[in-house]
């Protein structure tokens, strides 16, 4: 078997071709995301909101459900076979949208893409985290995010223009047929799997296996139970962003071409702005970017009902992306923190699930509030439900930090570098341990200190003295440093672990 590394540059190759294989999956939401109400209305005569928006109900619900079921089956089924059959599925999904004779053969589309994009995303998603290992999971994310949701607006400002110009059938769907055909034949013929990768990390994790992956996930544990309900608040939102912001944009006289506009640079924003947030998300605590991300996104709906013009439709566009945009990679990285590498395909999974469910229950939730009480109340509803979001998140999510098993350890396990120099000093015997790969030891490392990688460390315990001070390192502190340290004091070893790592070592 080939030497399996982790991280962003050392596997930059298949990170590259699985972010271009995810924009075309966000290319298929694209397709749909500024016409398909208005097909309803011209093509079909419906009128009622809820049954207009059914659509994003059956997509939201099938999606979810398949997110579930992907990060269940990853380890047994492997990534990159469920992300090839996304695509598969996804192949007649443009020619029902341009053949439909009835209602009903878009919704059977929208199952279909459900399944295609609780499949492919899902992989991506998963297969990059176990690319990069522990470092740059924000980064990583952002990049993903980023790359899907560039596609839905780009390819929603596409479909509009075409629309306008062409017509809304035919034409806008001809890109969906190069996608799936492209997106089948990449994942087929480049893509490889990344279970070696997870099995890698596995050796290396400190981080304690859930008791019940679901109901964890899902509410019991206070930081991921916290992190699935605001995902499926976010997607709420954007169910019913996704369906009734065009019709709103029409009720106030807006052209096609003005509501493709505004419509797309809500994504757009919210991808570019991943670029950013992602890698924030790597260096600031979690639990703010979350909060600030749901407050700001609720007050930007609130503020819709009052937007008169282009102008202000458009800026709120972009708050509410710049929001969301905040906490879609936050989302995922804080997951994966908080999952041990062997659960945290089902972990994702059972956040996606939640997550997306919001589609579903904002489509249906907005509907029946426009239909009944009119757009403005379903449109301040969910900005209220948005801001509850952000209050859940500041007062039950705990720290940013992942409780670990080695956290239990004193705090006078932990020696300072100060502390250090001071008994280095004084002639004290003293061997730092550098237990990170020696890959990143070559990169940087304190002078004179010795690499022995923490997963290769029990084979190597006589190359140690018990008449000295051991004291070991890693990047930053307390993650693979304190795992090191617990097996040599098992071994009957004099060891602390280094605050701050090599990265505190100046």
């Amino acid at each position: 078997m080939e030497n399996i590394q982790l991280g962003l540059k050392e596997n930059w190759k298949q990170f590259v071709l699985l972010i271009i294989i995810n924009a075309f999956v966000g290319g298929m939401i694209g397709l749909e995301r500024t016409i398909l109400p208005e097909i309803a209305e011209v093509d079909f005569g419906m009128a009622a909101k809820t049954a207009i928006l059914s659509f994003i109900i059956v997509f939201g619900v099938v999606k979810a459900i398949t997110n579930y079921y992907t990060g269940a089956l990853a380890n047994k089924f492997g990534r990159k076979n469920l992300l090839t059959l996304g695509w598969v599925i996804a192949l007649p999904i443009p020619f029902i949208l341009i053949y439909a004779q009835s209602w009903n053969w878009i919704i059977f589309a929208n199952v279909l893409l459900g399944i295609n994009q609780g499949l492919t995303w899902s992989s991506t998603v998963v297969m990059k985290i176990d690319l990069v290992g522990e470092k740059n999971r924000g980064l990583a994310m952002g990049l993903n995010e980023s790359a899907g949701y560039l596609a839905v607006g780009g390819v929603a400002f596409l479909t509009g223009w075409i629309a306008s110009e062409y017509g809304i059938r035919p034409y806008p769907f001809y890109m969906g047929i190069a996608f799936a055909f492209i997106g089948l034949l990449s994942s087929w013929l480049f893509v490889k799997d990344t279970v070696h990768h997870v099995n890698a990390e596995t050796t290396t994790s400190n981080l304690p296996k859930l008791k019940n992956v679901f109901w964890e996930t899902t509410w019991k544990h206070n930081n991921l139970g916290s992190i699935s309900q605001a995902g499926l608040v976010n997607n709420l939102n954007d169910g019913m962003v996704w369906g009734l912001f065009p019709i709103l944009l029409a009720s106030k006289n807006f052209d096609l071409e003005q509501i493709g506009k505004i419509v797309a640079l809500y994504p757009i924003v919210w991808g570019l702005g991943q670029l950013f947030t992602g890698k924030m998300a790597d260096h600031l605590n979690k639990k703010n970017m979350l909060f600030w991300g749901m407050l700001v996104q609720g007050f930007a709906l609130l503020l819709l009902i009052y937007a008169t013009n282009f102008f202000h439709f458009a800026i709120l566009s972009v708050v509410l992306g710049i929001g969301t945009a905040i906490v879609y990679p936050t989302f995922l990285a804080a997951i994966a923190d908080y999952s041990h590498p062997q659960q945290r395909a089902e972990s994702i999974g059972v956040f996606r699930l939640w997550r997306d469910l919001g589609y579903a229950v904002g489509a249906l939730l907005t509907g029946i509030l426009a239909d009944s009480l009119g757009i403005n109340w379903a449109v301040g509803s969910i900005g209220f439900l948005t801001i509850l979001s952000s209050i859940i998140i500041l007062i039950r999510m705990q720290s940013n930090k992942p409780i670990t098993m080695e956290n239990n350890q004193k705090e006078n396990d932990c020696i300072s570098k100060k502390k250090v120099e001071l008994l280095m000093a004084s002639g004290e015997k003293i061997l730092i341990l550098d237990v990170r790969s020696s890959k990143e030891y070559k990169e940087q490392h304190i002078e004179g200190a010795l690499n022995i990688s923490v997963d290769k460390l029990q084979g190597k315990l006589e190359n140690l003295k018990k008449t000295e001070l051991i004291i070991t390192a890693c990047g930053n502190g307390g993650g693979r440093s304190t795992k090191a340290a617990q097996l040599l004091t098992e071994k009957g070893f004099n060891v602390k672990w280094l605050c701050g790592g090599t990265s505190g070592w100046k």
